[in-house]
């Protein structure tokens, strides 16, 4: 069973780590997921060996609070709250800390305990609740930032006290270094709120397209009604300028539709009668009637939606070198801290030794380490979903890196998946070839198959039902009619049902094959009545697709179940290399050669399909992309789900996805360089330079890492592949 928990109290990476550690030893759970970001964990467990409420009571006990199960909560608390609580804590401090700092400079008497005095409303209201969050945190063997932040403060603290009870001189009076300290975490820890929220907005948009309430035709009356009180069936009437409300048939009026939302495209798209629409685009101009067909979670935005949030909770591979970097953080840190502080206390005296100590607690930021990768995979996954591109899986993020080919499906894929009747070459009338083809194509949902049927419908043909019909995968279709065997597919089923192609046939099928046309061969009992030329035209933006993939180091092969002849043609039409096409290959085979690529490719191999057929190629490939149609089959189909059937999209992923890597790099590289460089300094590494880091910078300097790290991915949300 998978549980999506919500969880409040979390402040950085050492808390993701101390929960996944803790909740991973317990019987019966198999993995756990901690998101900063999301403030989530997404837990597998068996349901015989644990409990939800088992997990909860352990992570309560580690010092968080769990909120309850994701989907069941109507409402979380307010985050706006939570932000104007902490502005109020800022103020307050600030303005403590300015009059305790000055205290220090003015000769008044009694000033130790009129410090003291004023310094515990402050210490109270903004200082006690980390003080408590970090002995919670300590009590169960969790050093993290509180735990940091409170050791720095109350040494700060004690040192004051120390000078207030006459143990000290004046120079350890730290009222207003522990007031501004515990201010500075509050201020980051604001800020840093306020920026996560920014990173979840595509979200927030997608779920904003959702609609609230739908207009009803019932009993011919029109009734605005609560959108979960919509049935399937229900007739939903659309004005110019209102969202669609569910997915659906158009059963009555023409229209535009903008789906910019869903597919990236920005040009709205015609609508008429049996048209499918998606829930959540804006119809522009007419007035449409829908059928109601999806509703509530099983329509395409709600699956988007639900898409983007695992997406954004999942971890690539290079998160490991932030994780081990945390487990050992805090234990290294508070080393360098005690080991500095002693160096000084023999060099320096006791004042210099204290200050360094809280400088280097303080100055240590594990938050950065934490948000480094979920914060460029939250803004990188809302940026392709804001395009059209559904990641569904951070690891794309890992291949990016290092993706050396791109295996193409031609049907659908490379070409537009919409065959038409080109030739018809018979000695008979091609409306006799027709008939007797399109009568058995009947039962059949191949795009060849529709080919035909489109073909007899517009020279209205009425076909008639055949007798027996059987499918044979890869060669055709084999049945009866009037008492005849009738066999329609390629070279290889007449080959092996003993039926001979006659020369002038040869040559007719070797001429429309090298024009990268594909052949159906009709045959009855045992002759060729007829062939039958079909064409698929490539798409707009096939050739710069591959051309832009090689650019970027990538080969492209393509795999079809199309003739040897048409494969190539088309292959070398888009500027694919002749030995990188795969032709004759039936639907189980794809798997096989992807494989075999993989095998030699030197790195990650990316496989592209409708989505349809080529599930075990897709599920082969390292990242399995399908194109296209925004179906349930193409959701459910690999990892990347690309809503529009441009390839420029594929291009579009790919430079995206490479992005993404190379900010979640950056971030860790700047998170790593952030605390190597300022630990050294704050432990004293300059002071033979007189530079030092006083508490309170470096108490500013931890809240501007996070806040950098955070900053840095939002870049994210104005990336452009196109540009």
């Amino acid at each position: 069973m998978e549980v999506k928990l919500k969880i409040s109290g979390m402040t950085c990476a050492v808390c993701v780590k101390t929960i996944e550690k803790s909740v991973s030893k317990m019987d019966g759970v198999e993995s756990i997921v901690v998101n900063l970001l999301d403030e989530s964990a997404v837990i597998n467990f068996d349901e015989k060996f644990v409990s939800i409420e088992d997990i909860g009571i352990k992570i309560e006990r580690l010092g968080y609070e769990v909120l309850g199960i994701a989907e069941e909560i109507e409402e979380l608390p307010d985050k706006e709250d939570e932000l104007k609580e902490k502005l109020k804590k800022i103020i307050v401090g600030a303005v403590f800390s300015i009059a305790l700092f000055s205290m220090m400079y003015i000769e008044i008497p009694y000033k130790p305990y009129l410090a003291f005095l004023v310094s515990l409303p402050p210490l109270l209201y903004i200082a006690l609740p980390i003080f408590k969050a970090g002995f919670n945190s300590f009590r169960v063997k969790s050093l993290n930032m509180d735990v940091m932040y409170s050791l720095g403060m109350g040494v700060a603290y004690i040192s004051a006290l120390l000078v207030t009870l006459g143990l000290l001189p004046m120079n350890f009076m730290f009222y207003d270094t522990t007031i501004m300290l515990a201010t500075l975490l509050t201020l980051g820890r604001y800020l840093e709120e306020r920026a996560k929220g920014r990173t979840s907005e595509a979200i927030k948009k997608l779920m904003g397209l959702q609609v609230k309430t739908a207009k009803v035709i019932r009993n011919n009356e029109e009734l605005e009604i609560p959108i979960e009180n919509v049935i399937v069936g229900d007739i939903l009437l659309i004005r110019p300028g209102e969202k669609i409300a569910v997915d659906g048939t158009v059963f009555e009026g023409d229209s535009y539709v903008d789906e910019s939302m869903i597919t990236g495209e920005p040009i709205p798209n015609p609508k008429k009668k049996g048209d499918l629409v998606i829930g959540g685009t804006i119809n522009k101009n007419g007035i449409l009637k829908i059928t109601a067909e999806k509703i509530g979670k099983d329509t395409v935005l709600s699956q988007i939606i639900q898409l983007v949030k695992n997406a954004q909770i999942s971890k690539p591979d290079i998160q490991n070198l932030a994780d081990k970097a945390v487990s050992y953080f805090i234990p290294v840190v508070f080393t360098i801290a005690l080991i500095s502080s002693l160096y000084w206390f023999f060099n320096g005296g006791i004042l210099l030794a204290v200050t360094t100590f809280i400088s280097v607690m303080v100055i240590a930021c594990p938050c950065a380490l934490g948000l480094a990768t979920p914060t460029a995979i939250t803004v990188g996954v809302g940026r392709g979903a804001e395009l059209g591109i559904l990641i569904k899986d951070s690891k794309v993020f890992d291949v990016a890196g290092n993706l050396k080919c791109m295996i193409f499906d031609k049907t659908g894929t490379i070409t537009k998946g919409e065959p038409e009747v080109d030739e018809i070459i018979s000695d008979y009338s091609k409306e006799e070839v027709l008939l007797i083809a399109g009568t058995l194509e009947k039962n059949s949902e191949h795009p060849l198959a529709l080919a035909i049927l489109k073909k007899a419908e517009e020279l209205n043909i009425s076909l008639s039902e055949p007798e027996k019909f059987e499918s044979i995968t890869g060669m055709g279709i084999m049945g009866t009619l009037k008492d005849l065997r009738v066999l329609i597919g390629n070279r290889r089923l007449m080959e092996e049902n003993n039926i001979s192609i006659n020369e002038e046939y040869s040559k007719q099928i070797s001429r429309l094959e090298e024009n990268a046309k594909t052949v159906i061969i009709v045959g009855v009992e045992n002759k060729i009545l007829g062939i039958i030329a079909i064409s698929d035209k490539i798409k707009e933006n096939a050739k710069i697709t591959v051309q832009n993939l090689r650019e970027m180091g990538i080969e492209s092969y393509m795999v079809t179940g199309d003739n040897e002849k048409t494969a190539k043609v088309i292959g070398k039409e888009v500027g694919i290399l002749e030995n990188h096409v795969f032709s004759n290959v039936l639907p189980e085979k794809k798997a096989e050669i992807v494989k075999s690529i993989k095998e030699n490719a030197g790195g990650y191999v990316e496989f592209i399909g409708d989505g349809i057929n080529d599930a075990p190629a897709l599920s082969t490939a390292d990242v399995g992309i399908a194109v296209g149609s925004g179906t349930d089959i193409a959701i459910e189909s690999g990892e990347v789900v690309l809503m529009n059937d441009d390839l420029k999209y594929v291009t579009g992923f790919v430079k995206l996805s490479k992005r993404v890597l190379k900010q979640i790099k950056l971030n860790l590289f700047w998170a790593f360089a952030y605390n190597s460089i300022l630990i050294p300094v704050a432990a004293g590494a300059l002071y033979s330079y007189n530079i030092r880091f006083e508490p309170e910078l470096a108490a500013f300097a931890m809240t501007l890492s996070s806040i950098t790290i955070i900053g840095l991915s939002l870049l994210l949300k104005r990336y452009d592949p196109w540009k």
